[in-house]
């Protein structure tokens, strides 16, 4: 494998990051509540394959090339996404899901933190901040909240998904750069 791909345009960073996606685009969309008869509950199955087994198997080829940043962060977010969808349904206060949930915003939190592309840490920090909005929701069994971190999820998923699909058609990744100092143009 060529060791001078960046992160981002590895072929598991982008399987993992197109997992993540539509992990979150359905979870976030279960949330908001804007599509009739589609909850959060609905996204459980993808949670469970695709957000959970397929992010960790993805994770373990990244930290099998040796880019533990990628692997530390599908196998770590594959881990919670399968957790949660084997845990759904079952009889747990409204507290112990916002503590998983805080829990799960802290690791999308230190991913954050840790570095790497702009695009990857956009769409962690979204994450970390939906899952900290949707565990303040359970504790205080607010359904706006409930719905404001749903929104938030979907910009997260957003982003991985353009991540991914920006890394397989060549597309812009980063933001234009402002001009190097006093008196360049751009014209030049």
């Amino acid at each position: 494998m060529d060791r001078d791909l960046s992160a981002g345009n590895t072929t598991t960073t982008v399987v993992g990051r197109l997992a993540l996606g539509i992990t979150l685009l359905a979870f976030g969309i279960g949330y908001t509540g804007v599509i009739d008869g589609v909850s959060a509950a609905d996204a459980v199955a993808l949670a469970h394959y695709v957000g959970g087994v397929a992010l960790f198997v993805a994770g373990l080829l990244a930290l099998r090339d040796h880019d533990t940043a990628s692997g530390t962060a599908f196998s770590a977010l594959g881990a919670l996404w399968f957790t949660w969808a084997v845990s759904a349904g079952s009889q747990m206060s409204e507290n112990a899901a916002g503590l998983f949930l805080l829990l799960f915003a802290l690791v999308a939190l230190s991913l954050t933190l840790a570095g790497g592309d702009v695009l990857g840490q956009g769409m962690y920090g979204l994450l970390s901040v939906s899952m900290l909005v949707l565990a303040v929701a359970g504790f205080a069994d607010s359904s706006a909240l409930t719905k404001a971190g749903g929104w938030v999820a979907v910009a997260a998923g957003a982003v991985a998904w353009y991540a991914a699909t920006a890394a397989l058609a060549h597309w812009p990744t980063a933001l234009p750069g402002r001009a190097a100092g006093r008196g360049v143009t751009a014209t030049g």
